[in-house]
């Protein structure tokens, strides 16, 4: 069968990311005999037309939607991007009345009220590479669920799931925007952070993938695609059951070393293992601190300190290599006094980078999500289609703000608003400077005199 796969990302800030999980689904299917064109909406500057062309050309049968973001999670900047999906559905409807189907993580985080809202046929919740292999070859014998949000009861393994089919063009158009090429090597979470979806978008088993897998992976993007910095997509690299280093050991064994960057957790990690990374190319890390005190560490369910979090920057910095953290402030537990520490701690950390976040966004089915209809801040009924942000009572958002940005005034390296900083990334990247940028803005070395940081629980 022939199907149309679009990515409808509209987000490039603050890099683009090119759209993964739509080359490994269509990878899924053509492995499964299908025909299937790959279609990406930024890419193609965003134009209805231009779906419009494809369209007739290629003459699909079924038409996937994937879906990698709802908003920004930035309540100081706040952009939606439901309305480009909705947009591109219409415009499917209005020529043909093959079946759409939605996915991708957006989708699944609150797939019903989606599927509503655009007006799509089916949705598929969850791991997508099976179950649109399903669709279609059911679909073939014109056969089609009962019912709109199609789940699946268990998970794909590890070894069953499938390398990326990268799109020439698609890769090509990334590549200039950035040079960053993505990558996953394995899914699933196994930690309990109340605001968190991945743990209910992957399950809470680790299932990595075959490191000669992952390897052949990276050297198609460096010999095919000519990448030249590797994103692994990961929600934790440096899992506790160790996975990633069997990662490394087998790029290490190919002598494959390219610049790379992923999101890690401080903790679990030590110098052997950091200067084996360094070997293969390790370049930048993105830390997830997300809270910047011990009280509200424990309130996010983080089964890390503060402590913690300079032990690993300060590992990384020893090795030359440069860190970002992400912090949250207005979290549950959060009280005037834990927002100054927090300020004063992050302040405090040396050779790194902090971005700024001021609430979170309150997801469906997480704990944050009860913790706040339990406290009067969000409705029993909310869907959460518009993005609504949980910052702890007695904390006022007119002086978090303003303490905020009094506090980080005049620090370079400490960036508030979190996207304060996007507009000169990039400009850099049209400039041809590639990876995530962020590491220019790491102050230089020199002394930091560290002030008291840490609270009790």
């Amino acid at each position: 069968m022939k199907i149309l796969l679009i990515g409808a990302n509209v987000a490039s800030t603050p890099y683009y990311v090119y759209p993964l999980g739509l080359s490994m689904v269509a990878s899924a299917l053509k492995s499964a005999g299908h025909q299937v064109v790959q279609f990406d909406f930024l890419k193609n500057g965003m134009s209805i037309d231009a779906i419009e062309n494809e369209i007739r050309s290629f003459s699909p049968g079924i038409i996937g939607i994937s879906m990698r973001n709802i908003d920004n999670v930035n309540q100081m900047n706040e952009q939606r991007y439901l309305d480009a999906v909705k947009e591109i559905a219409g415009k499917i409807r209005d020529m043909t009345s093959v079946p759409i189907i939605l996915g991708g993580s957006g989708f699944s985080i609150m797939p019903e009220a989606i599927l509503r809202e655009v007006g799509a046929d089916y949705g598929i919740v969850g791991e997508g590479e099976s179950q649109m292999v399903q669709f279609a070859d059911n679909a073939e014998k014109a056969r089609y669920p009962a019912k709109g949000c199609i789940r699946s009861s268990s998970h794909m393994s590890g070894e069953s799931i499938p390398s990326a089919c990268y799109d020439n063009d698609i890769m090509r158009f990334y590549l200039k925007s950035g040079n960053i090429a993505s990558l996953q090597t394995k899914r699933g979470c196994t930690h309990k952070c109340i605001y968190c979806s991945y743990p209910l978008l992957e399950g809470p088993v680790i299932r990595p993938r075959n490191p000669s897998s992952v390897a052949d992976d990276i050297e198609i993007l460096i010999n095919d695609h000519k990448a030249s910095y590797i994103f692994f997509t990961d929600s934790v690299f440096n899992d506790d059951e160790g996975s990633y280093l069997g990662i490394i050991e087998e790029m290490k064994k190919r002598n494959i070393h390219i610049p790379w960057t992923a999101f890690f957790k401080p903790e679990g990690l030590n110098d052997k293992d950091v200067e084996l990374m360094k070997e293969t190319g390790l370049k930048a890390v993105e830390i997830g601190a997300d809270a910047s005190t011990d009280i509200t560490l424990k309130r996010l369910g983080k089964s890390f300190r503060f402590r913690d979090i300079i032990e690993c920057n300060d590992l990384f910095a020893r090795h030359g290599i440069a860190t970002a953290h992400f912090y949250m402030f207005g979290c549950p537990g959060e009280t005037k006094e834990t927002v100054i520490e927090g300020l004063e701690n992050i302040k405090s950390l040396k050779k790194t980078v902090s971005f700024i976040f001021m609430g979170i966004r309150i997801l469906p089915d997480t704990i944050l999500q009860r913790i706040s209809i339990a406290e009067g801040l969000l409705s029993k009924d909310n869907p959460l289609l518009e993005s609504a942000y949980y910052i702890a009572p007695g904390i006022e958002k007119e002086w978090l703000e303003k303490t905020l940005t009094d506090g980080f005034s005049g620090i370079k390296n400490c960036i508030f608003p979190p996207d304060a900083m996007d507009g000169s990334l990039q400009f850099l990247h049209k400039l041809g400077y590639s990876g995530s940028l962020w590491d220019m803005l790491v102050p230089a070395d020199k002394k930091y005199r560290r002030q008291r940081v840490h609270g009790k629980d």
